[in-house]
């Protein structure tokens, strides 16, 4: 298998509630089919799809786990723009888990959870570039 990821879905326990979140975060889908919305990112596309349906179509059974161990990030330029995803979030009822702050590795971080309990950590690492279309570039070794 190459090393990359192509598509992340969330599974969403009410897929208005979830599209209407991410569309106060500025979100807007790519394409929409049968209550699946598809969001283009920088390389990878972001799906919101029932829940009940993707545990299902994964063979997986659904206790309706609150933690399920993975967060998504989303690097930005500043610690202003930190604090501006942070308070979109907390505006559209996201929990916010750790306020923006200083971070242990000289960057600046904060958390949220969406409706559905998908963590979601918006930093600034000065350790890692994007470029002008908002890619994330590893510092070369």
């Amino acid at each position: 298998m190459e090393q990359r990821i192509t598509l992340v879905t969330l599974g969403v326990s009410d897929y208005e509630r979830a599209k209407a979140f991410y569309g106060a975060l500025g979100w807007s889908p790519a394409l929409e089919v049968e209550e699946t919305a598809f969001f283009q990112g920088n390389g990878v596309i972001i799906a919101l799809w029932g829940r009940d349906k993707l545990g299902p179509d994964l063979g997986i059974p659904d206790g309706g786990a609150q933690w399920s161990g993975i967060a998504l990030a989303c690097n930005v330029r500043s610690p202003e723009e930190v604090h501006e995803v942070i308070e979109q979030a907390r505006k559209n009822g996201a929990e916010i888990t750790r306020e923006p702050a200083d971070t242990f590795y000289g960057g600046y971080a904060g958390a949220f959870r969406d409706l559905d309990g998908h963590a979601w950590e918006i930093a600034r690492n000065p350790g890692f570039g994007l470029d002008d279309a908002g890619n994330i570039v590893l510092p070369r070794t």
